[in-house]
């Protein structure tokens, strides 16, 4: 691949918009050229629309593209019709949404850019119920962006569409069910319990008060999309959309802990009437590869799942940043006396979780041809 797709980014000032521009500084496929953000941001070279918030963890604003990131103009994300145009232009093939907005806001934003014949990869979760909006983890569903000519049909979208990814409280256990599912291994029913860092409230995240020296036991609407995204993930695509998945039934509780970035999930699993032994369970995670990686997608962990043996492991600070923040780490495997198996599961929440899953969507939507 030669020339690089240009590509905005919504909500380019916030968080999840910051890691966009740091992952996609030196991306061998895209480049951004086009950066949008609230209206009190439009205007502004981007380096200082996010001054004094730049996450400090991306080192410092990249200078990789023409006069470096820093010195794009920021433009109004509301304002479809400057995108459009951009578009039009050939300036924008397509853009990541990372919009930090109300729900309704969002859905007919991107809706709205869709529309407009601008392709839409989003981390928002205001799209991902749409029977006809493919919820993308690469390397289970890679098959589901066939649900995007039905998406254009029933919207009447002639170039224009909307894919999403997953809430990123899922990343770290729904891998490991797909590649026991793929061996013929029926998962039944799971009980899931998570512990998800601070920075998967977004910014400005949870306050200080309410979390050193605590754990919140509650995070509003997590536990909903734990238990039902799998199952979408998993379904089939029929000519009307997904059918969703019947199983595994999944109970999930979920908790903000005091971690700045990783996911972890405490897994107890149950099996159809074939049971794998641990030894099998550890030989499928450590052989799994998908399209992903046997098509070398640059922003593919070479090992989607690492197995670890330790009894203390994963931990978020030792292993969050395992495939560079794309891989998923499973330790703890052992038996369970109540279900068949459990596990402990991590993943990074802000890169695998959030812009460098939508990163690797586009890498595949682009492989398949709709970008």
């Amino acid at each position: 691949m030669n020339a690089k797709l240009p590509v905005g980014i919504l909500g380019a000032t916030g968080m999840v918009g910051q890691m966009y521009v740091s992952l996609l500084a030196n991306h061998p496929w895209f480049e951004v050229t086009y950066a949008a953000a609230s209206p009190r941001s439009a205007g502004k070279r981007y380096r200082d629309a996010v001054a004094g918030r730049w996450v400090a963890e991306l080192g410092g604003v990249p200078a990789r593209w023409g006069r470096g990131a820093g010195d794009l103009i920021v433009e109004d994300a509301n304002d479809v019709s400057r995108a459009a145009a951009a578009s039009k232009a050939g300036k924008c093939a397509f853009v990541f949404s990372a919009l930090e907005m109300e729900k309704n806001e969002i859905r007919a934003l991107e809706e709205a850019y869709a529309a407009s014949g601008i392709p839409v990869v989003s981390n928002a979760s205001a799209n991902r119920s749409a029977a006809d909006v493919p919820m993308l983890i690469a390397e289970v569903n890679h098959r589901h962006t066939g649900l995007i000519p039905i998406q254009q049909k029933n919207r009447g979208w002639e170039k224009g569409f909307i894919a999403v990814k997953p809430n990123c409280s899922i990343q770290s256990y729904v891998t490991p069910f797909y590649a026991l599912i793929e061996k013929g291994f029926e998962i039944k029913r799971a009980a899931v319990t998570t512990m998800q860092a601070v920075s998967g409230a977004g910014y400005p995240g949870t306050p200080s008060w309410d979390i050193i020296d605590n754990l919140v036991p509650y995070i509003a609407g997590e536990e909903e999309k734990s238990e039902l995204e799998p199952l979408k993930i998993l379904g089939e695509v029929g000519p009307a959309g997904i059918t969703g998945a019947a199983e595994p039934v999944i109970s999930a509780q979920c908790n903000r802990v005091a971690v700045t970035n990783g996911h972890t999930a405490c897994v107890s699993v149950e099996f159809g009437s074939k049971k794998p032994s641990i030894d099998e369970v550890k030989q499928i995670w450590r052989d799994f590869r998908s399209l992903p990686q046997t098509e070398r997608f640059p922003t593919a962990p070479e090992r989607p799942i690492i197995v670890m043996d330790e009894d203390d492991r994963p931990q978020p600070r030792k292993d969050r940043d395992a495939g560079k923040g794309m891989a998923v780490s499973v330790g703890r495997l052992r038996p369970c006396n109540i279900f068949d198996l459990r596990f402990v599961g991590l993943s990074h929440n802000t890169i695998r979780g959030a812009a460098g899953g939508g990163v690797l969507s586009a890498e595949l939507l682009k492989h398949k041809g709709f970008l």
